[in-house]
């Protein structure tokens, strides 16, 4: 996914995306948690709830803050314990442009 899948919202009603985008900005940001576990956590969710489009975004804002294969990985498998195994279905169809 290149393009920010957001972006129709971004052009039809700038206002409401610059508060989307705040609020993602102060969820993923560094804090007690790093952002690359916040995003893997994120992703991690996506894969719960059937998102394969948001599972491969936020894979790449995982890797892109330093996250390894290993740790996208690993936060799969909690997925798959917590929430079974379509989410190892869903996160597949994004990871395997991701890794």
């Amino acid at each position: 996914m290149d393009k920010d899948p957001l972006e129709v919202i971004r052009r039809l009603d700038p206002d409401f995306f610059d508060r989307i985008a705040q609020g993602r900005e102060n969820a993923f940001r560094d804090g007690a948690l790093p952002a690359k576990v916040k995003y893997l956590i994120a992703m991690s969710l996506d894969a719960a709830h059937g998102a394969a489009a948001g599972v491969e975004a936020l894979a790449r804002q995982a890797v892109k803050n330093g996250a390894s294969k290993e740790e996208v990985l690993e936060a799969l498998r909690v997925a798959d314990f917590i929430s079974g195994v379509g989410s190892v279905y869903t996160a597949s169809f994004g990871l395997d442009k991701v890794l």
